[in-house]
């Protein structure tokens, strides 16, 4: 049996896993279960752990995986139907026993996207706009709803998301967001960055997931939003 506070912390790290693809921060989860600190999170985290409902991955930043669900949250909880975003982790294509040089793409159900250069996860860079190259990606990774692209992220302000330096996100073009989404800003027509989105009161919030940096915030008529993250690809 779980306490009601673990089934809150666990049904608030299965959403946001749905919705963003990477576990929340542990002050986002102080702040939604309501705690007075960091130190009653790891409690809960401990115990979910413990009686195997999650799994904490050794060195990577704010990871963990939702290994099962207790009956009366898989049977209360709703279907999404919108997409889960998943990371595929060791090589831009999943790594199958099936999969060889000579099979092609379609083999493993992947879909080409095109890599539209660097995103900044940190300081603000120059908008990207051109081709690079393409990158293979499972079908069910994307969205189904709109068109799709990938970029290659450099910069840590992102790390607490799940997102490091050289990580490829996969992007659903689309002009708006949700609080709390994770999007490509274009700010000023000409730079680009890689931030979770907030608009509050005719302006714009983008806010870092690495306590080095500082949110900026900007008018709105200076932010567009390009594309919102829907996963993400790590080559180790």
């Amino acid at each position: 049996m779980l306490t009601k506070k673990q089934l809150d912390l666990l049904e608030f790290i299965h959403k946001r896993v749905q919705r963003d693809g990477v576990p929340p921060s542990f002050d986002e989860m102080k702040e939604a279960l309501d705690l007075r600190s960091k130190s009653g999170i790891h409690r809960l985290i401990t115990a979910l752990e413990e009686r195997g409902f999650i799994r904490r991955l050794a060195h990577r930043a704010r990871a963990i995986e939702i290994v099962k669900l207790p009956d009366s949250m898989a049977s209360g909880m709703t279907t999404d139907t919108g997409f889960t975003p998943r990371v595929i982790e060791g090589g831009a294509v999943p790594k199958t026993p099936q999969l060889s040089p000579s099979m092609p793409v379609e083999a493993v159900h992947a879909i080409e996207l095109p890599v539209m250069g660097r995103i900044a996860a940190g300081v603000p860079i120059e908008a990207i706009n051109q081709v690079s190259h393409h990158v293979a990606v499972p079908g069910s990774m994307l969205s189904g709803r709109g068109e799709h692209f990938a970029l290659e992220v450099r910069g840590d302000s992102m790390i607490d998301a799940g997102i490091n330096d050289g990580d490829v996100v996969v992007i659903r073009e689309t002009t708006t967001a949700d609080n709390g989404d994770i999007v490509v800003a274009l700010v000023d027509e000409q730079e680009a960055t890689l931030k979770r989105f907030f608009k509050r009161s005719g302006q714009i919030e983008l806010v870092a997931a690495n306590p080095a940096y500082e949110t900026r915030v900007l008018p709105d008529n200076r932010v567009k939003v390009q594309g919102r993250l829907v996963g993400l690809i790590r080559t180790y």
